[in-house]
């Protein structure tokens, strides 16, 4: 199992957390609008300063987030792919340099 996959089942259970809570907001405040307790506008507004609120909070979240991962990446030696493919790209010249010596060690010895 690759680290991958609980994150992504983590990050997948926060976006279906926030569905979840978006419609079950949207539910009450529906409720409310049909039951004269508040305006249609009112509720327009709770759920645009809910979300708002929650953006602040989803950006501060990332960020968290984003130092956790690369915690746990740094702490299990993972390596970032960039470094695998410059290594990658650098193996692949040695190889042809060693290659090309050989074919030249080769043609002058015979």
């Amino acid at each position: 199992m690759t680290m991958e996959n609980p994150l992504k089942n983590f990050l997948y259970a926060g976006i279906g957390l926030a569905s979840y809570t978006s419609e079950k907001l949207t539910d009450s405040l529906d409720e409310l609008v049909q039951k004269g307790k508040i305006s249609d506008t009112e509720a327009r507004k709770l759920v645009d300063d809910v979300f708002e609120n929650l953006n602040g909070k989803k950006e501060d979240f990332d960020d968290k987030l984003g130092k956790v991962v690369k915690n746990v990446a740094e702490k299990l030696n993972y390596v970032k792919r960039d470094d695998y493919e410059n290594l990658l790209k650098r193996v692949k010249d040695l190889e042809a340099v060693i290659a090309k010596s050989k074919s030249k060690k080769t043609t002058s010895s015979k």
